[in-house]
């Protein structure tokens, strides 16, 4: 819950640079900001035909980034996530090295690569598939220790993705837009 700005001890006191007032930023608070997520992603949605209660979200920044998860509805949540495992078949993904600007080093992708395996207190296993065709950037090793930080938006993502700029388009096209999948969720 937020506090009330009157809340604080605060005691304003008047700014001159070169002669100039400084206005005041109080009066330029708002209270209701968007969250960086809202302001700054696209969030679209890949949600596999034959498992609808698997679906996952990707979050597409505008410099190309995308940080793929799991969607708030994903049965994984409701049955309990127990563990996040990155070692997927013979890759360990967590042993993903990228360096420089254009990410050399990092592991190439397909659509239905697997990321991670997500393993739910029943034992049912779930794969997280990158959805995105780039290069890997990174995992988030955080969910590893602490796997209900899944749960929140930005902050839960299971993997950092690259894709080439000419396949973004692409990109957008064949994933679902929030508004698409919210429609689909309520049929």
């Amino acid at each position: 819950m937020m506090k009330a700005l009157d809340d604080y001890w605060y005691e304003e006191e008047t700014q001159e640079i070169c002669g100039i007032k400084v206005p005041s930023i109080v009066n330029d608070f708002v209270e209701n900001q968007p969250s960086i997520v809202d302001r700054f992603y696209t969030k679209l949605y890949n949600v596999p035909p034959n498992k609808p209660d698997e679906p996952q979200q990707i979050l597409f920044h505008s410099n190309r980034i995308c940080l793929v998860g799991l969607a708030k509805e994903h049965v994984a949540f409701e049955k309990g996530i127990r563990s996040v495992s990155f070692e997927v078949g013979k890759f360990d993904r967590s042993e993903n090295k990228v360096s420089g600007r254009k990410k050399s080093g990092g592991m190439i992708l397909q659509a239905d690569s697997t990321l991670a395996l997500v393993t739910c207190v029943d034992d049912s296993v779930y794969k997280v598939r990158s959805c995105v065709q780039g290069k890997l950037v990174e995992v988030n090793d955080r969910i590893v220790d602490a796997p209900d930080m899944m749960r929140l938006s930005g902050e839960g993502y299971v993997a950092i993705v690259m894709p080439k700029l000419e396949h973004c388009d692409a990109l957008k096209e064949r994933l679902l837009g929030e508004e698409a999948y919210h429609k689909m969720r309520e049929k």
